[in-house]
């Protein structure tokens, strides 16, 4: 009994290890723009163009996580086509904001190599083994 018991309590410090090596927490929305704002780096935005950006970033991540937060407090399985949805719904007002702050070469460079940085990316070979 003792060994399973210490076999468990081994088991749970080591995993709780592994999530913390891997990052396991969320970033806050402030972090989140600030990664996204530091890849825009190279567009050199204006100081009244930076605050454009960052408040579009700010309130997309804000937006995103209440829609999520709220398919959460719903209960039961969420819908995946409607969180598709309104996710897409949102990306496309975010980009909509940002089609007024950019340049067509720069917006053109964050729909093609930027923004799919920005994407959370899953493990290989999937979780649900």
């Amino acid at each position: 009994m003792k060994k399973k018991m210490l076999l468990i309590a081994a088991s749970a410090l080591f995993i709780s290890f592994a999530v913390n090596a891997q990052g396991g927490g969320r970033m806050t929305i402030p972090e989140r723009v600030k990664t996204v704002m530091d890849k825009l780096a190279d567009f050199k935005l204006s100081s009244d163009k930076t605050a454009l950006t960052d408040s579009a970033f700010t309130v997309y991540f804000r937006d995103q996580q209440k829609m999520m937060e709220d398919m959460r407090a719903s209960g039961g399985q969420p819908d995946r086509d409607k969180m598709m949805e309104g996710r897409k719904k949102l990306g496309d007002e975010r980009d909509e904001k940002l089609k007024k702050i950019f340049t067509d070469d720069q917006f053109k460079k964050w729909k093609d190599e930027i923004e799919p940085t920005t994407r959370r990316q899953r493990p290989a070979g999937g979780g649900n083994n």
